[in-house]
């Protein structure tokens, strides 16, 4: 059982950030993890609509007992400008999804949605070196996912965004750093693709369907959604239906927890 989450005058803040918030499942599960560790903070989530980021992100990044903040969609990449230092995956795709602030008041960032999610995957048994990977969506956290997958040897990674001039970037980027991974943009799932992973914003709402066209798949593929959702996507339920092994926003968000609770505590023992 966890230790009960008691909020004082002295209890240090952290937040997450993002438009839509209603979905995010880091507060329950971070500020958990906070008691359980004896730690006097909580981390609450802040609906930073889109038109008034630039009005609203620096005033709150001012509050004085706020030491870190979790960034979840569409301020992935905007949120990169405010860390004045930024960890190797950060400077890599140019976004963050954790924040700290350092003893100097200053703010340190980094990216964890990848490590995230091939530590989901180790979690649960499946294997992710030699795949050859579909991955949709080239914003943050699919950028975040390509670095991880293509660190943990996958054999090539095809990119599909609805912005080809995104996708296409990110492939660029990901050659410079992994010349040993095949990279390419795509428009579909080809034959041959043993992991599909979706890391767009489709399939947050409870209509959306398929992120892109996927043909039926082996039973050998391995299937990652990083929406977190109280019931199965429609990817989820494509996977499920083609005897597939899948990945979900839980199993991600389990995988990168402790890394991000390191990452926060570095600054707090620094102090």
């Amino acid at each position: 059982m966890s230790a009960p989450i008691r909020i004082g005058g002295a209890t240090r803040l952290y937040a997450i950030m993002g438009d839509p918030i209603a979905q995010v499942r880091s507060p329950e599960v971070f500020s958990a993890r906070f008691a359980d560790a004896g730690v006097d903070a909580v981390v609450v989530p802040w609906h930073v609509p889109v038109q008034r980021f630039d009005a609203l992100v620096p005033a709150l990044l001012s509050l004085a007992n706020l030491d870190g903040v979790l960034v979840t969609v569409p301020f992935k990449a905007r949120m990169a400008p405010f860390a004045s230092r930024l960890g190797a995956t950060a400077e890599c795709i140019g976004a963050v999804n954790a924040l700290r602030r350092e003893t100097d008041d200053s703010w340190s960032g980094d990216m964890f949605d990848g490590i995230g999610f091939v530590r989901g995957a180790d979690n649960k048994g499946e294997r992710i070196r030699g795949r050859r990977a579909a991955l949709f969506g080239a914003g943050g956290a699919g950028s975040a996912i390509a670095c991880a997958l293509a660190s943990a040897k996958v054999e090539s990674i095809d990119i599909i965004d609805v912005d080809r001039a995104r996708a296409d970037a990110l492939v660029q980027r990901l050659k410079a750093a992994f010349p040993g991974c095949a990279l390419a943009t795509a428009s579909a799932v080809r034959k041959g693709i043993d992991l599909v992973v979706n890391a767009s914003p489709v399939g947050m709402g409870a209509g959306d369907g398929l992120p892109g066209e996927i043909p039926p798949l082996d039973a050998d593929t391995l299937v990652g959604d990083v929406v977190i959702s109280d019931t199965p996507t429609a990817l989820v339920r494509h996977a499920a239906r083609s005897g597939c092994r899948w990945v979900d926003g839980r199993d991600m968000l389990g995988g990168q927890v402790d890394a991000i609770l390191s990452f926060f505590a570095a600054s707090r023992s620094a102090g």
